[in-house]
């Protein structure tokens, strides 16, 4: 028969033992589920390019049934900043990485790669009681910069203008300050909105406003708002948004559209990348309003 003290010893072994035996089990389910993280993909960025990359993500996540990919707006600026600090896996961006990002990014031991995904218009908008029909680069600069304040200045109706924008973080406004006000400040009472569906509902709700979004969106609005022509010149012909328009070159305000990763992309990053620049996921665009790439 044992001693009290050898049973004692014999018990302690045991427990200890079974602690560690079954403390095993855990920390192993934990480490697998690490490893599925790689199936696992944040994109966050462009709201212009929302519902393509939710298109994109519905399609390739019914094809791959264990992946799992969230996709939030903001604007391309918060996505970026997301991107640099580690915080999404993918930022859809409407407008190129500044200097200044490429050089925070280098300092950061990353590798940013930007993916051209798709192309835009850059529609103007207007409600559908505006009898106005088309508007030259310059009278658009002049709306937006607030220099015309009433449509009666560039043949419309005695109606004060109302400008509807997206916010400073937006790659959307950064690319129409750039290319189409010659980087002048917008208005000061413009409306810097959150959302391009905002602008859209701003269009809608008033005779005296207009926007500027993406083609898909102008396409969804339908009637609810008015895509204006566009004209390089006064003497220029009129030229409205379109995929052809966009292709051709006629449309003055058109962009690429870019998904960035912050290294070298692999695993079902890059699955999912390739997915969207396929003829599958080019089918995506098209059919989402948007233009081809390839």
């Amino acid at each position: 028969m044992l001693g009290r003290k050898t049973a004692r010893v014999l018990c302690l072994s045991l427990v200890v033992l079974a602690v560690t035996f079954f403390g095993c089990g855990p920390r192993q389910n934990s480490r697998s589920s690490s490893q599925s993280v790689g199936s696992t993909i944040a994109i966050k960025g462009s709201d212009t390019m929302l519902h393509l990359v939710k298109a994109w993500t519905d399609a390739y996540m019914k094809a791959h049934p264990d992946a799992k990919i969230s996709v939030t707006g903001g604007g391309s600026g918060t996505g970026i900043a997301a991107l640099l600090n580690g915080t999404t896996d993918i930022c859809a961006a409407s407008r190129d990485l500044s200097e200044e990002e490429k050089t925070s990014g280098a300092s950061k031991g990353l590798t940013l790669n930007e993916v051209t995904v798709a192309r835009d218009a850059l529609s103007l908008i207007v409600n559908p009681k505006n009898p106005i029909d088309e508007l030259t680069i310059d009278q658009i600069a002049q709306i937006f910069t607030g220099a015309v304040g009433n449509w009666k200045d560039i043949g419309g109706p005695d109606e004060t203008i109302v400008v509807a924008s997206r916010e400073s973080s937006s790659g959307t406004y950064m690319f129409f300050q750039e290319h189409v006000l010659k980087k002048k400040d917008y208005a000061a009472g413009a409306l810097l909105l959150t959302a391009t569906s905002a602008i859209v509902q701003s269009v809608a709700d008033s005779e005296g406003a207009i926007g500027y979004v993406g083609l898909g969106y102008a396409v969804d609005a339908g009637g609810k708002i008015k895509t204006i022509g566009v004209k390089t010149a006064a003497d220029a012909p009129v030229v409205f948004p379109s995929v052809d328009t966009v292709l051709n070159g006629q449309y003055s305000i058109s962009r690429p559209l870019f998904l960035i990763v912050s290294k070298e992309p692999a695993g079902t990053i890059k699955d999912f990348l390739d997915f969207c620049v396929s003829p599958e996921g080019q089918k995506i665009v098209e059919d989402s309003g948007y233009v081809k790439v390839n």
